[in-house]
């Protein structure tokens, strides 16, 4: 019997994706977890710009050492209690039912934030907005990454962490106006408290317009129903029979059988259960610290000491100084986000740690000068460098990074550890920051010097490139296994079919014949560095009982399927 023989990128959009109905809807909708990231740079900013405002520092008696520093750091207290449940109400409820949980919480913090009286009613409500961020930012990059299209997925999850930037430069630009219409008023910090409330608001009315994970879908058993999503969305409408569909529905199931039978109910130790686990949650917690701990926290939370530090005092000059540098941090991160998949992750940490080293080294000369002579120097412009070069690697990949390299059985969990780990020393930082900077000045910037040295050794040692691998290669990578050295290992899917219409366009019609989509291991007859495995074909069927599709889908990894989009590995009619 002849057959035709194509590989997956056959199936993918060709066309322009805003020309396509499906795609331009899709990443319209996407627009609403992305917002989840722009609300946290939103909240995570605002202090940066109130602590700025005469009228904000007088209406609460100029807060300085323990206070100032339990008040930067109680959004992050709060974040630290809801991290941990997070995941679980995602996986339960689903991302969206998640997202809308979180945007209560955070308006009702953003509420009582705008109207209190007392700092200590403020911290209570930055703890507020915090605990509700935590479940906002576990589900929405997992809604993006898990509803994408394949092509776009890596993408939009480096551009999740970059959006950070668009909610501070809202922050900062905000404040500064508040400032020139109200000056010394006490409006001038209640008006930017009370913007916050735009995010959570939208989310809140528009989150359930939205479709739901394909995943969490295939995991409640919901099968048709995801099936139609990737139909509506990927497929350009449920009357197209779409063969990159089926064989996405096949990979959801397969990664949802895989993680029942690593555990009936996986908990947190599942991410430290085998050394290849416990290697990825390593780098992924050092990545969360550096996040935080690279000198960044200094200027994102501190940046009224930091100017008062190099001479520059005046309330205007600092606060066209913050925004003009949340512009800046914008842009570097997005430059970091195009190139990414053009330089190669090892490449990006690597610039991106060498950059800060110096930079930050220089800035702390000019800086100790400034203090001993008194003398005004260039430290404005390394403060932008420095961010430049932290931006480049540290906000896109954070996120990105982290995703790439967990398996689907521990991703949520993983991220929500991620996502702890940061907080954790964020919060940290913004208690300790300010005392540091009290008793010893500028030769606390030493401490993240000597720092900066301990990241690039780590870089050099640790990070993987997952640049041109497959998720198998990579998996290999960290779990060791070695394959031998004769052939390579691809994985393929074969659809079976009788070929009686001659050559055909990869995206078919819908027609009444059952069609079997047959996914194996097989060897390849091409030599490599990789080794030669015995021939492995899964026979596992099941149909997707939908009006959707006619089809027995037989299952395949998720990670073989997401590698076979971006690999080009053989798909067979």
């Amino acid at each position: 019997m002849a057959v035709l023989e194509y590989t997956i990128a056959d199936f993918i959009n060709r066309e322009s994706w805003w020309r396509n109905r499906g795609l331009l809807v899709l990443n319209i909708y996407l627009i609403l977890p992305l917002l989840s990231s722009v609300l946290n740079g939103l909240d995570s900013s605002i202090l940066n710009g109130l602590q700025i405002l005469p009228g904000w520092q007088e209406y609460f008696h100029h807060p300085q050492g323990k206070t100032l520093g339990l008040i930067n750091s109680a959004q992050g207290i709060g974040a630290l209690s809801g991290i941990p449940f997070s995941p679980y109400v995602s996986d339960l409820l689903g991302r969206r039912a998640s997202m809308f949980i979180g945007a209560i919480i955070v308006l009702a913090g953003v509420f009582t934030q705008a109207l209190c009286t007392t700092v200590q009613v403020f911290i209570g409500a930055r703890v507020l907005i915090g605990l509700g961020i935590a479940f906002s930012i576990n589900a929405a990059p997992l809604l993006i990454s898990e509803l994408s299209y394949p092509t776009h997925r890596g993408k939009l999850t480096a551009l999740y962490n970059s959006m950070w930037y668009f909610g501070s430069i809202i922050s900062a630009w905000i404040c500064l106006v508040a400032y020139d219409e109200t000056g010394a008023s006490q409006w001038s910090w209640r008006v930017p408290v009370f913007i916050q409330a735009t995010i959570p608001v939208l989310q809140m009315m528009l989150i359930w317009f939205i479709p739901e994970s394909p995943r969490f879908l295939a995991a409640k058993g919901l099968e048709s129903q995801a099936a139609r999503v990737l139909a509506q969305y990927h497929a350009n409408g449920p009357k197209q029979c779409d063969h990159l569909v089926a064989f996405e529905m096949a990979q959801i199931r397969h990664a949802l059988n895989v993680e029942r039978e690593i555990a009936s109910s996986p908990s947190y130790l599942t991410c430290f259960a085998t050394p290849g686990n416990r290697r990825r949650m390593f780098i992924v917690i050092s990545i969360a610290v550096f996040s935080q701990w690279s000198g960044n926290g200094l200027v994102s939370v501190y940046i009224n000491i930091v100017l008062d530090g190099i001479g520059i005092t005046t309330t205007r000059t600092k606060a066209i100084i913050n925004g003009c540098l949340q512009v800046f941090n914008l842009a570097s991160a997005l430059l970091g986000t195009t190139l990414v998949d053009k330089l190669g992750r090892r490449k990006v940490f690597l610039t991106s740690n060498i950059g800060m080293l110096i930079v930050f080294s220089m800035w702390t000369i000019t800086t100790a000068l400034f203090e001993e002579t008194r003398t005004r120097t260039a430290t404005v412009p390394l403060i932008f460098m420095f961010f430049f070069f932290y931006d480049f690697a540290y906000t896109p990949m954070i996120f990105s990074y982290t995703l790439e390299i967990l398996p689907y059985n521990i991703r949520a969990k993983g991220l929500a550890i991620m996502n702890f780990s940061a907080y954790l020393f964020n919060t940290f930082n913004a208690f300790v920051n300010p005392w540091a900077l009290d008793a010893i000045g500028w030769k606390y910037y030493l401490v993240y010097c000597g720092w900066l040295c301990l990241e690039l050794v780590f870089v050099m040692l640790f990070i993987i490139e997952t640049k041109g691998r497959t998720l198998e290669e990579t998996a290999a990578l960290f779990d060791g296994v070695r394959p031998r050295n004769t052939t390579e290992r691809r994985e393929s899917a074969t659809f079976s079919r009788t070929p009686q219409y001659g050559p055909r366009t990869p995206r078919l019609e819908k027609d009444n014949t059952d069609n079997y989509f047959e996914l194996h291991d097989s060897s390849s007859a091409r030599s490599s560095a990789f080794g030669s495995p015995s021939h492995i074909e899964l026979q596992e069927y099941s149909r997707v009982q939908s009006n959707v599709f006619g089809s027995h889908l037989e299952t395949q990894s998720e990670e073989s399927a997401i590698t076979a989009v971006n690999h080009h590995h053989d798909i067979v009619f």
